[in-house]
């Protein structure tokens, strides 16, 4: 069977910026204490994209345009706010959110945003998540890994969890580097680099975004935000395929809440495509999540466009679907038209 006519809209709502002199504002003590590869280190992802990263402009757009891709949703990628102490965090994401917004500006039909959040301040991250919902428009915040080792159920998150319900915008949980005794046990003493690649893209980012969601339910969080909305990448990190053997070891009798672990990931959780580009984890995903709770993303600079492009043009789905999962899923939860 041919290749059936993709949308006219393509949206993609993983689609990174890092901005070098930004990040070269957080001291190096602090990036290498954090984990993150060294500016030379030549296996740092965000140094190998670095030229694509920080522009926003005609080569995006160019790439854009040879993937018939409409719209990326723009997020901060590497070093940031959650790096910086309580007082320093805030005005660095201020900074960082309006300069996004100003490469937004030029191209509204094409850009929109996620907001950089100073997450060690949580009563700062909730005001700047209104801020910038409100004065440029952001359609929710992406939130990278834990936050000097606490994940998102820790109570001292909840200003910033209500505050996002209460704006009706998702958050999107994005990994980050594992915090250092994870690093230590897990992925030290491998060979040729392997560490870090397993400890990230490999595997070890996925892992720990799967089990960031998976707090956020069994410590009963998503019962307190039933309106809150998650975003999570890469298929869905891995639970599509683990849904039923979370519910058979985790069911409500045990967990004393109301709905199961799968009904929860249905009901407030929304996965993406970015990075993984083949037909078996999208059939879980469709066979767990449904294609209502699937976006297109593509994870760009970190995977190509064309990658993308080519994935969703072999999907032998009715077109209805395809027009679901390239734009009209995203257009609805981020109110984008």
């Amino acid at each position: 069977m041919p290749p059936l006519p993709l949308p006219q809209r393509i949206v993609a709502l993983e689609e990174h910026v890092s901005l070098p002199d930004m990040i070269k504002r957080i001291s190096p003590a602090a990036r290498q204490q954090s984990g993150w590869p060294a500016d030379d280190d030549p296996n740092s992802p965000v140094q190998q994209q670095q030229q694509k990263l920080a522009e926003v402009g005609p080569e995006r757009l160019r790439l854009m345009d040879e993937a018939g891709i409409t719209m990326q949703v723009l997020s901060i990628s590497g070093p940031g706010a959650e790096l910086l102490s309580p007082a320093e965090g805030p005005a660095f994401a201020r900074e960082y959110n309006d300069r996004l917004a100003g490469l937004i500006a030029p191209h509204p039909d094409r850009f929109a945003g996620f907001a950089h959040l100073p997450t060690t301040n949580p009563e700062a991250a909730a005001s700047e998540l209104a801020r910038t919902v409100r004065e440029h428009h952001f359609r929710g915040a992406l939130i990278s890994g834990t936050v000097q080792n606490q994940f998102l159920d820790s109570p001292q998150f909840a200003p910033l969890l209500a505050q996002a319900q209460e704006l009706g915008v998702p958050l999107y949980l994005h990994p980050g580097v594992p915090p250092a005794p994870v690093r230590a046990i897990y992925y030290e003493n491998l060979p040729n680099g392997l560490g870090q690649n397993l400890a990230m893209a490999g595997f070890g980012w996925h892992a720990e975004t799967a089990i960031h969601v998976l707090r956020l339910i069994v410590s009963g969080t998503l019962e307190r935000y039933p309106r809150l909305k998650l975003i999570i990448g890469h298929m869905g990190e891995m639970l599509p395929v683990m849904m039923a053997r979370a519910d058979q070891t985790m069911p409500p009798s045990q967990t004393k809440l109301p709905r199961s672990i799968s009904q929860t990931l249905r009901d407030q959780v929304y996965i993406t495509t970015s990075g993984i580009f083949t037909r078996p984890p999208l059939e879980a995903a469709l066979a767990t999540f449904g294609l209502d709770n699937i976006l297109f993303s593509v994870d760009y600079p970190f995977a190509p466009n064309t990658a993308g492009h080519a994935f969703l043009a072999g999907l032998q789905l009715p077109p209805a679907d395809i027009a679901k999962l390239a734009y009209q899923n995203a257009d609805q939860l981020l109110g984008l038209q």
